[in-house]
């Protein structure tokens, strides 16, 4: 197992870079014990910051909705990523951005708590480079289902929220299932525990609504890659019925970038898909983008 607090390398914390192992903070920061961070998750190709824009826009709205402003502009955090991307020695990376309330208060409300800032990097292959984006996914249904956005601010891609997915991933441990579908709390299809789910039907790429759930950036990214190939594409109220009967499913995300999914198990049946061809090009036409610069959500 990978200890991420005993690696060589440089942190950007609160605008210094810093050695890896000494970008630490205290037992009694407000964020540990109220789950008030939030994070992004972005790659780099080739050194060349993968819609680093949109990625930064996100991260401060997440701020802006639990409640804090981030003490640096999104030009500054961009040219802080190049810093740690260049100090790490990094060309093809894994980017997190994290934004979190400090010590100052462990009350439930700390207004006046310091916002900290850090941002980290390392190589982190995708799952396609390690096969699955030929054998596919393998995924169960989870027992935890999304919040509404009247309970959780899902809109906001905050720490806190993950323990549910972190619950998810934890039940289908060593049972060879690759992640864990989730429901909304109405009983339709929302995501897995850290990526967006899309189908296709016919000629129509379909997402659920995110509307309980992020919002994906990459999603949109593929989105426009499916415009390309004469696709239509829609984010829709998607129920197990309408996943069942599609021709394709793939999950998308930073992490995962592209992947095929072959299979959901659930406790009364058993849905499968193939490893299709129009998951193969949009696959190859976003790897392909990752490798040209200025490349924004293709029109």
């Amino acid at each position: 197992m990978m200890n991420f607090a005993d690696r060589d390398g440089f942190i950007w914390l609160d605008g210094a870079l810093v050695p890896w192992r000494e970008a630490e903070l205290h037992v009694l920061t407000h964020a540990l014990h109220m789950g008030g961070a939030i994070f992004e998750g972005i790659r780099a190709y080739d050194r060349d910051v993968f819609l680093s824009g949109a990625h930064y826009d996100r991260f401060a709205r997440s701020a802006e909705i639990l409640g804090f402003a981030l003490p640096w502009t999104k030009t500054e955090l961009m040219k802080a990523t190049e810093a740690v991307l260049w100090a790490n020695e990094l060309q093809d990376c894994y980017i997190r951005p994290l934004a979190w309330r400090g010590a100052e208060s462990v009350s439930v409300a700390a207004p006046d708590a310091r916002i900290h800032v850090a941002i980290a990097a390392w190589d982190w292959p995708t799952p396609a480079s390690q096969g699955k984006g030929t054998t596919g996914l393998r995924m169960r249904l989870a027992d935890w289902r999304r919040p509404t956005p009247e309970t959780a601010p899902t809109a906001s891609k905050c720490s806190g929220l993950y323990m549910i997915g972190t619950l998810a991933r934890h039940a289908i441990a060593g049972d060879g299932y690759d992640d864990a579908l989730m429901l909304d709390a109405q009983g339709n299809v929302a995501e897995t525990t850290a990526t967006n789910i899309v189908l296709l039907s016919g000629d129509t790429l379909i997402s659920p609504k995110p509307d309980c759930f992020l919002d994906s950036i990459t999603k949109h990214h593929v989105f426009g890659l499916a415009r390309r190939l004469g696709l239509k594409v829609e984010e829709a109220t998607v129920s197990l019925d309408l996943l069942a009967a599609a021709d394709e499913v793939f999950v998308t995300g930073t992490s995962v970038e592209v992947l095929p999914v072959v299979e959901l198990s659930m406790s009364e049946r058993v849905m499968r898909w193939p490893v299709g061809e129009v998951t193969g090009k949009l696959m190859a036409m976003f790897e392909a983008s990752t490798r040209r610069r200025a490349c924004p959500y293709a029109a």
